[in-house]
């Protein structure tokens, strides 16, 4: 019995010139992608030495590889790309001397993040993402060397300055000094990214073996759709990403709230209903004509007129094409996966769009109806009786909250008094509270179902 060939790095990898914190599958489909097409296009000294956090997995996967793993973007027909701008990869707690001797060194001048919304969030212990940064920055103004340019690449609004506030906090606890330096010096773009990467099974692996005849434990499957729109500010260079698709532009800010609002909000309403109406992807759900014709709802009534005009889109259109991509059968975008670390991400995806809404006299029927989803799927049963799997860094005091209320008012109340989520003048609203309220009621009562065509008015 004979096995197929590990995939291999052939001839030498690229020089580092970046640093990238979070090196999951959503950085090989994405940020590794654009930058081994910059490179390929017009060169430079971009390797990227990417560096875990806590998880050994992808330096085990990638280095007897030499850091070259398959990209496979999903669609009618598949196609793969071999990438190699990984020129290393470090897992942080094995030697945090090495990291921070990585970041001290003059040839490294982006220094990257994928690290999620809990990433930003205090305390920063020595271990994490702004800790190492802040210990970068420290150590090369110590040297007289120009500090990098730190790129966050999370789904967050105004994620640059989201960072550099991070970044500053944990710099004045340290040293005003050293806080005064970066706030003076250090370049912080913001960025919004977009490409819809489920998580890689089995099925996708042994796929990739017939069609390649090689292995690839570290192979990433995704849409064929990408886009990568980032304020061009970067004192030390940045490699030819535009010249890769990416959009260079002044202020990102408008991208990010089209992105945030109209992708990531209906995904995240999408998870949560769907969870709990049974289906297990977001192309299943969006195939339930009631799915489709409330996130259309969502879009046209409740959160397009929210956005700004971003310059360059159509947003209309922008919707027309999420629509389709919600639809293309080969992306199986868990709604479990969606569903995590929803603490984080509702402020950002669905709270906003409320509070312009209300501020606007308008109530928006259908978030809240998203918003009671959530608080349904993080008691942690659902309609069946079924436990679930709930993924929250505040999971157990959520779903202590809801146990230990006896009425849905009772319920809805102890979860919006979590301030780290709703703030209190959003809480508080009557019209808000009633409308979650009512919404969790139908959904404990009736079913997804049919809280969904109560909001269509059926």
């Amino acid at each position: 019995m004979t096995s197929e060939p590990r995939l291999t790095r052939t001839g030498d990898a690229p020089k580092p010139g970046i640093v990238h914190f979070g090196p999951g599958a959503f950085f090989r489909a994405f940020n590794a992608v654009f930058t081994h097409d910059a490179i390929v296009a017009e060169g430079g000294d971009w390797g990227i030495v990417a560096v875990s956090l806590r998880s050994a997995t992808a330096r085990d996967q990638l280095k007897p590889q030499g850091g070259v793993y398959t990209s496979v973007s999903l669609g009618k027909t598949e196609q793969s790309q071999v990438i190699g701008s990984i020129s290393d990869v470090r897992v942080a707690p094995e030697n945090p001397a090495a990291i921070h001797a990585l970041l001290a060194d003059p040839a490294i001048r982006i220094v990257s993040l994928t690290i999620t919304e809990k990433g930003y969030a205090p305390p920063y212990a020595p271990d994490t993402a702004i800790a190492y940064l802040t210990a970068g920055l420290a150590a090369r103004r110590a040297n007289g060397v120009p500090p990098f340019t730190v790129l966050s690449c999370d789904n967050l609004p105004d994620n640059g300055q989201t960072t550099r506030r991070a970044v500053l906090d944990h710099a004045g606890s340290i040293d005003p000094e050293l806080a005064a330096y970066i706030e003076a010096n250090v370049a912080f773009p913001s960025t919004m990214v977009d490409r819809i990467t489920p998580a890689t099974t089995e099925a996708d692996l042994a796929r990739l073996i017939e069609t390649t005849g090689y292995t690839d434990a570290a192979a990433v499957f995704h849409e064929s759709f990408r886009q990568w729109v980032i304020e061009d500010d970067f004192p030390m260079g940045r490699p030819a990403w535009d010249a890769a698709g990416a959009q260079l532009v002044e202020s990102v800010a408008a991208h990010e709230t089209m992105k945030l609002r109209c992708l990531n909000g209906t995904h995240s309403a999408m998870a949560y209903l769907g969870y709990l109406a049974g289906y297990e992807t977001i192309f299943d759900a969006i195939s339930d004509p009631d799915f489709a014709q409330f996130i259309e709802h969502l879009w046209t009534d409740e959160i397009l007129p929210t956005v700004p005009q971003p310059k360059g889109e159509d947003l209309p259109a922008y919707c027309r094409a999420l629509m389709a991509r919600y639809r293309d059968p080969s992306i199986r975008h868990r709604t479990w996966q969606i569903a995590m670390d929803g603490s984080q991400k509702l402020p950002q995806r669905l709270l906003g769009t409320i509070r312009d809404r209300l501020k606007a006299g308008v109530l928006p029927e259908g978030l809240c109806l998203a918003v009671a989803a959530w608080m349904r799927y993080v008691g942690g049963v659902d309609g069946t009786g079924q436990p679930i799997d709930v993924r929250d860094p505040l999971a157990d005091a959520l779903r202590e909250g809801s146990d230990g209320a006896a009425t849905s008012a009772d319920k809805v109340g102890a979860l919006l008094a979590f301030e780290a989520i709703f703030d209190p003048e959003l809480a508080g609203h009557d019209g808000f509270r009633s409308a979650v309220t009512r919404h969790y009621d139908t959904i404990a009562r009736d079913g997804t179902k049919a809280a969904i065509q109560s909001v269509l008015g059926r």
